[in-house]
């Protein structure tokens, strides 16, 4: 169950713990933070606390570096994280903290790409968040694209794999082989068996069953959810059943 510890065991204590600019951050908030009193589902709260903590600090940093209105993209933020209506205000303080911080969007990135670095899927969870967060205002501006882009290659994506990532929430005509990663000149049955593949490699009991947080798990029902649709739009071209 989350609840809510405040105070320097809290905050400034989960912030020694981490280190680095999200750290900083935690004890800029003086314990604001949501921890799992029985135990991170990482088996280490912060590991779990900073997966999470990251994508406001990147979110944050998102949304100075576009201009939109903020509130917009801390309520799209609260859609896809479980915050409890007792600790909005906390969120907001958090998200709105991270964008006057001096430090740039690349020390975060660069924190949560080397604490994730052996686990590609949970980046790519991350970045998944933050275009959920892009599109709070119905659309993907130019320059949060490029801002996603520069995370993408901080997390060491080629462009191809952001690309590919970017499908599943920017509309384009030619998309769906980008988003099941296929080539066009495979077989009905081999798309069949890839689509199949690829739903069972990202469907959200693998995520729970590896362990990931609440968010992490919303996210993937999103990207299945992307990867079904492309599914159909390629089976609707080529008359598969």
């Amino acid at each position: 169950m989350i609840q809510s510890i405040w105070g320097k065991l809290g905050g400034a204590g989960i912030g020694l713990a981490l280190g680095g600019p999200i750290g900083a951050l935690l004890g800029g908030v003086a314990g604001h933070v949501l921890i799992d009193r029985e135990g991170s589902l990482f088996g280490k709260p912060p590991r779990d606390i900073l997966f999470t903590m990251g994508l406001v600090a990147l979110a944050a940093k998102m949304a100075k570096a576009d201009g939109v209105v903020v509130d917009v993209e801390i309520r799209a933020f609260e859609q896809i994280v479980d915050v409890p209506e007792s600790e909005h205000d906390r969120v907001d303080r958090l998200f709105r903290l991270a964008m006057q911080t001096s430090d740039g969007f690349e020390s975060y990135a660069r924190q949560i790409g080397d604490a994730f670095k052996d686990e590609p899927a949970l980046l790519e969870d991350v970045l998944d968040g933050l275009f959920h967060i892009a599109k709070a205002d119905e659309a993907v501006h130019e320059a949060e694209y490029a801002y996603l882009k520069d995370v993408a290659a901080i997390f060491a994506f080629s462009d191809t794999d952001f690309e590919r990532i970017a499908a599943r929430h920017v509309q384009r005509k030619d998309d769906p082989y980008l988003i099941l990663k296929a080539d066009r000149s495979m077989s009905d049955d081999e798309l069949k068996r890839h689509y199949r593949r690829l739903v069972a490699e990202n469907h959200p009991d693998r995520e729970i069953a590896r362990g990931l947080p609440p968010e992490a798990v919303k996210i993937a029902t999103e990207r299945v959810a992307a990867i079904n649709a492309a599914w159909e739009r390629i089976a609707a071209e080529r008359s598969i059943r």
